[in-house]
């Protein structure tokens, strides 16, 4: 194999690279995560870990109520003893969904920052999109509490089906998305441009 093959060998096995670092950070975040949350129970910051949840699932809440509110304009109410947004199916019965601590985007914050904090790329850039993707992550939490009360109106038995599958999928799919942005654009095009500028001196 002469040069040139092995030249466009590696440009082809270079996003490969990168995917495969997204998977071994991403996993390593998990495991990390629940060994300091199930068998460290947040230590040393348990009761200020405990706070921030309380403080995120009643944020979500509200972000929630204003979109279904100024939005949707739909006939709900809520429960502020455990925070459950209650709303009549179409077939008349009642249905809610629980904006419990669990539900928050807080662990997601923490993968992003996770992920974005030790992936190669630029930090003039990281020092907005991280903050950036930090605001989406929430919104597309605040879209996932919504859509969910929004099926359950024609599908009141199918929570776990939507909740499970279709919308912590579309979670998932949009941060994998904000970091093949962050790749495509912050890191090959700035070695594409390195390597144009060593080319022309």
């Amino acid at each position: 194999m002469d040069k040139t093959q092995l030249h466009k060998l590696m440009k082809i096995l270079q996003p490969l690279k990168y995917v495969g670092l997204f998977a071994l950070l991403l996993l390593s975040f998990h495991y990390i995560y629940k060994f300091w949350s199930g068998q460290l129970n947040f230590y040393p910051v348990a009761y200020q870990v405990d706070q921030l949840f309380n403080w995120a699932s009643l944020l979500l809440l509200n972000q929630s109520q204003w979109v279904l509110d100024h939005i949707f304009h739909i006939n709900y109410y809520v429960t502020q003893a455990d925070q459950s947004i209650h709303l009549q199916a179409n077939n008349g019965q009642w249905v809610y969904v629980m904006v419990s601590p669990g539900c928050t985007s807080l662990k997601q914050w923490m993968h992003w920052l996770f992920l974005m904090l030790l992936f190669p790329g630029p930090w003039k850039h990281k020092l907005w999109y991280i903050p950036l993707g930090l605001i989406i992550i929430e919104w597309v939490n605040v879209i996932r509490i919504v859509g969910l009360s929004l099926v359950l109106k024609p599908f009141p038995t199918q929570f776990h089906f939507f909740h499970d599958y279709i919308f912590k999928t579309f979670f998932y799919f949009m941060i994998f998305l904000m970091w093949v942005v962050w790749v495509e654009v912050f890191v090959l095009k700035k070695k594409s441009a390195r390597k144009e500028f060593r080319v022309k001196n």
